[in-house]
């Protein structure tokens, strides 16, 4: 499909003011079902831990099967509103199905219990701060993207959760020509990762970007082992990569910080080599993430101050929970994530360091992208994990009662969280971007490579 069609395509994705629940995604999907019975079938693949049913959409009989799977983490609803405009799309428009000759299979929701848990920020306010109050996102070992079974030399993961293994099957089945796991990033601008260098593909990629007025993410990489094909272009990562990265630049074995298991990408190249896709959408964007005018700082320099302020921040959270962690009898999903956040955040950090006092490549001047990554948007992502430290002692008061250690623990945390937005909502000069832009660059990426 050329790019003049997928920009016309791209008008007609409604102006969506806000981001659809779990409940109001399962409630579309089966009335698109009913309204076109004949093309459209809507199917339960599995259940979620808490018992509720896993959808999925089956739309059309084209030659080749795509998968496309939204909320992975269950913080990242943006795919989740393209698959709803697309899934429309495809069940009313032969001709359209007809030229991408796919039979698709549709997930709008694969982590359900860990949506349901974001979904006070669903309909805003679009703020940082509200963000970051009702975020929530399981550790690794939670992750239905991260938690695929693996065996690499000496990691071992084969315990993947029920939302896991119904994608798993599903993928066994159907053995897709193209998959598109359907992430967002919060902070930042546009980037993604691709199963091969498809250089050929690029100037169409920064002309849909540059289409909806959006950025490219200019600055550091998610992680140090990314392997760059362009700008804002990397090689899919994996668990392989990152235990080769700890193997080199920690002194621990990577299998005792690495809790969870492998990626669906890694998965399904068991059964065939898909043209795989994840394509990265922030909420907010600042125009430094995409400036990339040198500046005085030395890259290598900054990420190691980045490490210390980090290190500060943990330091802080661990002296507010360590007196109350006795008292937090519930097992909430926020618990689970913060003991993990806590127990691995120094290993990480420690990797990272060395890395960073050792590569070479890092003696240069930064850029202003990759100096505002490291001094503010390093600061954004805190805040996400204090937010559900907050969250996990508000459960526990809710259930346990007004104890004081709790209470105090509790306003105490809520304190430098409040502390930390403020300073965030005055330093970031963030925009918020509409959805319907984010969701029009998920949906031209995969049209465009869909059709190659």
């Amino acid at each position: 499909m050329q790019l003049e069609s997928v920009l016309e395509i791209l008008d007609e994705i409604p102006d969506y003011k806000t981001f659809l629940t779990v409940d109001e995604l399962n409630e579309s999907s089966h009335l698109l079902a009913e309204r076109y019975p004949g093309v459209v079938k809507c199917m339960e693949i599995g259940r979620s831990r808490a018992g509720d049913k896993i959808f999925a959409l089956k739309i059309g009989s084209g030659k080749k099967n795509a998968l496309l799977f939204a909320m992975p983490h269950p913080n990242e609803p943006i795919g989740s509103m393209m698959l709803e405009f697309l899934s429309e799309k495809l069940a009313r428009d032969a001709a359209f199905r007809e030229e991408l000759d796919y039979t698709w299979y549709i997930v709008k929701c694969i982590d359900v219990d860990g949506t349901r848990l974001n979904e006070g920020w669903f309909k805003g306010p679009f703020t940082v701060t509200n963000y970051a109050r009702h975020y929530y996102r399981p550790p690794g070992y939670e992750q239905v993207e991260w938690t695929f079974p693996i065996e690499y030399k000496t990691l071992k993961f084969d315990q993947p959760l029920p939302e896991t293994k119904a994608l798993m099957k599903l993928i066994e089945e159907i053995k897709p020509d193209f998959m598109f796991s359907l992430h967002n990033s919060g902070f930042g601008g546009v980037y993604m990762y691709l199963s091969e260098d498809l250089t050929d593909f690029y100037p169409d990629f920064y002309k849909l970007v540059k289409s909806q007025g959006l950025p490219l993410h200019l600055g550091e990489p998610e992680v140090p082992y990314a392997v760059k094909f362009s700008d804002a272009v990397f090689g899919m990562i994996g668990v392989t990569a990152n235990y080769d990265f700890l193997a080199q630049h920690s002194p621990k074995d990577p299998a005792e910080i690495i809790k969870g298991g492998s990626s669906s990408y890694e998965y399904a190249k068991r059964f065939l080599d898909p043209l795989f896709l994840v394509c990265e959408m922030p909420y907010f964007y600042n125009p430094a993430i995409h400036d990339t005018t040198p500046t005085p700082d030395i890259k290598r320099d900054l990420i190691l101050e980045n490490i210390q302020a980090e290190r500060k921040h943990l330091q802080t959270m661990q002296d507010i929970l360590e007196p109350v962690w006795p008292f937090l009898t519930l097992e909430t999903a926020f618990k689970e994530t913060i003991k993990n956040y806590l127990a691995t955040a120094g290993e990480n950090s420690a990797a990272q360091e060395n890395w960073a006092k050792n590569d070479p490549s890092l003696s240069v001047h930064a850029t202003v992208a990759e100096k505002f990554d490291n001094v503010s948007g390093s600061r954004f992502y805190e805040l996400l994990g204090l937010g559900t430290a907050v969250r996990m002692l508000k459960a526990e008061i809710d259930v346990s009662g007004e104890l004081p250690a709790l209470t105090k623990a509790h306003e105490a945390l809520q304190a430098y969280f409040t502390e930390k937005a403020a300073a965030l909502e005055k330093v970031l000069d963030y925009q918020v971007i509409p959805i319907k832009k984010l969701a029009g660059v998920q949906l031209g990426c995969a049209l465009l490579l869909a059709t190659r």
